[in-house]
């Protein structure tokens, strides 16, 4: 897009709108029509020149005019259903969907570091002898691996595996404050506790016990931590290379659509933990609880690439709707 070209063409439509606004308490009916005519076009201007320009100074000061229109025009707060249904319909879908490179690679590279540690234990007796004496491992392969679903009570079961997966979420995505640096730590981590699990329970030949009690939540709860991970990563790789824009507001951006993607990711634990708690150790056929999870994650991905889809083609992002990216200036 030609910038200035943008500019000289619709420059008098912004002029007239900041004149409004100034002049809002004095304003005939056919101004106030107007007014609202001229917000909703800037609001599209804004749009355009978010998605297709870097100057940092027409982004600030089309954001900080169409912010003030809007108070004018609304008068108030937009109404609390409004954002909500712009929540689950733009601001997480949207910043998941555009972080996508992220996640998914770190999610190939957390199942090739689980698998490779689970067939390299499943094959070294000297690697299973130095986890636990014999006696340990035919106890947890055959008894305490599968007791761990089913030895509390569903709801508190639940709600445990909720706070769990929250708090390592919540890790990924504050560690974005250090540049993201730790992350690859905390996968490796827990991509070696799943590795470590899964050789010990193959090697026993009770890999089908394995998969059919991992699956059915692990899917989507595995896709929650590896989404948390890429946007903290994503997060901490903008101050590293903000782009054509300053770093100060690219940071704060994407810092504000991180917070969208953090309280969206704790309605999709709590689902990965209501599986664990009541579907993974219920008696349905392993194939139904396999269905389930994979059902679960076909739903939450669909769900991102519609919505996301959609809402990049809009020129939308998850930060606050008409945020204004730096201080506007006289």
């Amino acid at each position: 897009m030609d910038v200035d070209a943008f500019v000289l063409a619709n420059r008098p439509t912004w002029d007239r709108l900041e004149h409004l606004v100034k002049n809002r308490r004095r304003l005939t009916g056919a101004e106030v029509d107007e007014l609202v005519d001229l917000y909703q076009r800037v609001s599209t201007h804004l749009s355009i020149v978010r998605s297709s320009s870097s100057d940092a100074v027409l982004v600030g000061k089309l954001s900080g005019l169409v912010a003030r229109a809007r108070a004018v025009v609304t008068g108030a707060h937009a109404p609390l259903w409004r954002e909500f249904a712009r929540f689950w319909t733009v601001s997480f879908p949207v910043e998941v969907y555009r972080a996508w490179r992220w996640w998914v690679a770190s999610g190939v590279l957390f199942y090739l570091v689980a698998a490779v540690i689970a067939v390299w234990i499943a094959h070294t007796p000297e690697v299973q002898a130095a986890i636990g004496t014999p006696g340990e491992i035919e106890q947890l392969v055959n008894h305490e691996f599968a007791n761990y679903y089913s030895e509390h009570p569903a709801a508190s079961f639940a709600l445990q595996v909720w706070v769990n997966n929250a708090w390592v979420a919540a890790q990924c995505i504050a560690m974005a404050v250090l540049l993201g640096i730790p992350i690859p730590y905390i996968l490796f981590q827990n991509a070696a506790n799943l590795g470590v699990n899964a050789g010990l329970m193959f090697e026993a030949g009770r890999g089908d016990v394995f998969l059919g009690l991992i699956t059915p939540h692990g899917l989507i709860e595995l896709t929650a931590v590896f989404v948390a991970a890429g946007v903290g990563m994503r997060l901490g790789w903008s101050v590293v290379s903000p782009g054509d824009r300053p770093r100060a507001q690219v940071l704060a951006e994407r810092g504000r659509a991180v917070i969208s993607v953090a309280i969206g990711l704790v309605a999709v634990l709590l689902a990965a933990g209501a599986i664990e708690g009541f579907v993974t150790p219920s008696s349905l056929p392993t194939f139904a609880r396999v269905a389930i999870g994979v059902a679960a994650l076909a739903a939450f991905l669909g769900y991102v690439v519609y919505f996301g889809r959609r809402a990049v083609a809009a020129g939308q992002t998850g930060d606050i709707e008409n945020a204004p990216d730096v201080v506007p200036t006289g």
